[in-house]
């Protein structure tokens, strides 16, 4: 999961979470992924040599999808060569009261892989290793319009002063000009996967789109 099936990266989070305290429902769902794994032995990410080398990212979050703590879910992929090269999914520390405040924190922690993979990619180029290799900032698509025009607007309303000073890392990753964002619909949210479960159907698409097949 860590290395080369992000596909799986949503399910064995979520059962990771219960190692201490599982019962019968939590065995369930483990076979189920056992099966999936078995149907799928041979997925694997694979990368297009004539593909635009061009690294952008996706970055969601499933609001309140924790029903015991009430916390959202994390979720982002970053795309190069036509395939995931990071992947994440995990359950934000605190609570956020609505979804965009759920995708700004997803959308924080997006921008900071963003800006490191994005030095990763500058250094390979600058070695000659890949002449093709496109420069600047790295873009992320969001599907949730409040969290980017939120993102770009430096005036805090009453409303949202509470949100950490942390997360506003997003903001100064913008000004520098590190990071941009666009609006990308729900059903073009390819880090879908890694926030919520799907339908069969959607999910096989999204995971194709990541590069796994």
């Amino acid at each position: 999961m860590v290395g080369t099936r992000p596909d799986l990266t949503f399910a064995i989070g979520k059962l990771s979470r219960f190692f201490s305290c599982y019962g019968n429902e939590h065995w369930v769902a483990i076979k189920r992924v056992l099966r999936y794994v078995k149907g799928s032995m041979d997925k694997r990410l694979v990368f297009d040599k004539n593909s635009s080398c061009v690294l952008y990212g996706l970055s969601d979050a499933d609001w309140a999808g924790d029903h015991e703590t009430r916390c959202s879910t994390t979720g982002s992929t970053f795309i190069f060569g036509g395939a995931a090269v990071s992947w994440c999914s995990k359950l934000q520390k605190t609570i956020a009261l609505s979804t965009m405040k759920a995708e700004y924190m997803a959308l924080c922690e997006a921008s900071k892989e963003a800006v490191w993979l994005n030095k990763l990619v500058q250094g390979v180029a600058s070695q000659g290793l890949r002449t093709a290799i496109s420069g600047g900032p790295s873009n992320i698509k969001v599907y949730n319009s409040g969290c980017i025009d939120f993102s770009k607007n430096s005036f805090d309303h009453k409303r949202t002063k509470h949100i950490d000073i942390r997360f506003h890392f997003v903001r100064e990753a913008i000004t520098s000009d590190k990071v941009t964002l666009e609006h990308c619909a729900t059903d073009d949210m390819v880090a879908d996967p890694m926030t919520k479960d799907l339908s069969k159907t959607k999910h096989d698409e999204h995971v194709k789109a990541m590069g796994v097949c």
